[in-house]
């Protein structure tokens, strides 16, 4: 599993055993050692393809040709990948490769959506830490493949001070005099133009505003009049991004494209030699 950061190899291999256990008990008794196979995975449903590049992880000892790469819109009955091998090789392994072709596609295709949505503006779109468990580096590759900008990957490689962080540090100044050497980028949220105005007192590059109105979201960043970042987050659904992404803000977080994203439709088609 070369050529892999280390948590997408061990994601792979945690599928794998999770399925196949002590063996795939149907495939040893219904289909012989040496019968050979190929498979073709063809998309279903016009999407955004991420996660192909995993095939040849998870069938290890077969021949695999990836016919396009994470980020390629596909309409349904292109073909993704062919596989070739030892057919109980490829039964093993179909459920796995679906699984994760499927979950990481409906990630990319669902943050396109987002990303035409804004497009035009000068807005783009981030990513969250909103992932499933374990799987948070290839969920944000699927967003990358998808267009947009991957936010912090987790705690460790960027400040990100919220509500209960200003709270616990005893206020905005307070919180940002604490992060000034990080060493990392730092980002605010304020809550209230009191809190803004104390961040931008404080010379903060970076502000998060959570929950508002586009109205009102306007209204501050014209307050802040380019002395800052701006990052808005909050609920903001596909239906309402274009009305954020026009206040002028920077950026829109969204959990919803890896938290919410529905598996798209992929077919695995398997053939005898």
């Amino acid at each position: 599993m070369n050529g892999f950061e280390p948590d997408v190899a061990d994601a792979v291999r945690r599928a794998l055993a999770e399925d196949i256990g002590t063996g795939d008990i149907t495939t040893n008794l219904c289909v012989g050692a040496d019968v050979r196979a190929t498979g073709r995975m063809i998309a279903r449903q016009s999407l955004i393809l991420a996660g192909a590049e995993l095939l040849p992880l998870i069938f290890a000892d077969c021949g695999v040709i990836l016919h396009h790469g994470s980020g390629a819109r596909l309409d349904s009955g292109d073909e993704i990948a062919f596989v070739s091998g030892s057919a109980r090789s490829l039964l093993t392994g179909e459920r796995t490769a679906l699984n994760f072709v499927q979950r990481l596609s409906g990630i990319a295709t669902l943050t396109s959506a987002y990303v035409k949505a804004v497009n035009g503006t000068v807005c783009r779109i981030l990513d969250t830490r909103k992932t499933t468990p374990g799987l948070r580096r290839l969920e944000k590759m699927a967003a990358a493949a998808g267009g947009a900008v991957n936010h912090r990957l987790g705690l460790y490689d960027a400040v990100l001070i919220k509500n209960n962080h200003i709270a616990a540090a005893g206020g905005v100044r307070a919180a940002l005099e604490r992060t000034r050497n990080a060493g990392v980028a730092v980002e605010i949220e304020v809550r209230t133009r009191a809190e803004l105005d104390e961040a931008l007192e404080c010379g903060t590059a970076h502000l998060l505003l959570d929950n508002l109105t586009p109205a009102k979201a306007r209204e501050w960043i014209l307050h802040i009049a380019g002395r800052a970042t701006v990052e808005l987050s909050g609920g903001i659904t596909l239906e309402k991004v274009r009305a954020y992404a026009e206040t002028g803000a920077d950026f829109v977080s969204c959990g919803a494209i890896t938290h919410s994203a529905k598996a798209v439709d992929i077919n695995f088609r398997l053939d005898l030699d």
